[in-house]
């Protein structure tokens, strides 16, 4: 059968074929470039958003945490001295400054979270221990708050992967009562009555009844004596246990005879 016959004979009668309307050139190319830039910023608006997710994530990565103890007794032996809280006179034992995530290159992550401000009635439950173990002895005198503030927005809300604004607290608490260093210490003859101890004994008996060697950190009382001022303990990334510190944190060195003041 001839090919054009068959083509004729599929045609509705009547029928004709439209011919082919011209091809604009302009308007095809604009159309294609108006879609290849549409195409570009949506690749660079995922651009933007993934850099800044993984900026963020990398902000808030850390590898493990400081517990930080410190000494009332030398934060008040100096020249600027201190001030009570507004709750009165704190136990003479080590109070806690801080919980800090720390990553093992020596840098940290801060200030992750600035839309999770400090709310003391997440708190309410805690502020007895708080005000015990974790006192402020900054000038003026005040309630704390303040303090509490610093150390949640600045090192708590970079490990909210972890825990909230009550767990962050109720962890440190936990973390601070189970070292009693100030026990460790009397175990091994070295009180808070102004003595001067050596460096290897204060971190041997501290191991000893911890478990745990500290970094120790020490100030200048007046008269410029290296006084204990505060411990480094390190704790596992999910704060669950201390472990041995992957890296020591800078500071000012103590010397090998060391004040113990009282408090």
């Amino acid at each position: 059968m001839d090919i054009n016959a068959a083509y004729k004979s599929t045609r509705p009668t009547g029928a004709s074929i439209a011919p082919p309307r011209p091809i604009n050139p302009s308007a095809a190319k604009t159309s294609r470039a108006m879609k290849l830039q549409c195409s570009l910023a949506l690749l660079i608006a995922l651009g933007v958003g993934c850099a800044a997710a993984q900026e963020s994530r990398k902000q808030a990565a850390y590898d493990f945490f400081y517990l930080v103890l410190q000494w009332p007794g030398s934060y008040c032996d100096t020249k600027q001295s201190c001030c009570y809280p507004r709750s009165g006179k704190p136990a003479a034992d080590f109070g806690i400054h801080g919980l800090w995530p720390n990553r093992e290159d020596g840098s940290y992550p801060q200030n992750c979270n600035p839309d999770s401000a400090f709310d003391p009635s997440k708190v309410s439950d805690l502020l007895s221990s708080l005000r015990s173990s974790w006192p402020t002895l900054a000038c003026p005198t005040n309630d704390g708050l303040r303090f509490w503030a610093h150390e949640w927005e600045k090192h708590g809300t970079c490990a909210q992967n972890l825990f909230d604004e009550h767990g962050y607290f109720q962890t440190a608490l936990r973390l601070r009562d189970q070292l009693r260093v100030l026990d460790a210490l009397a175990t091994a003859g070295i009180s808070p009555d102004g003595g001067y101890y050596t460096l290897g004994a204060i971190k041997g008996a501290i191991q000893e009844g911890t478990g745990f060697a500290p970094h120790v950190d020490c100030n200048r009382d007046e008269s410029g004596n290296s006084q204990l001022f505060q411990l480094y303990f390190c704790v596992h990334a999910d704060a669950s246990r201390f472990v041995d510190c992957p890296v020591q944190p800078g500071g000012r060195p103590c010397g090998n005879r060391i004040e113990f003041p009282a408090f």
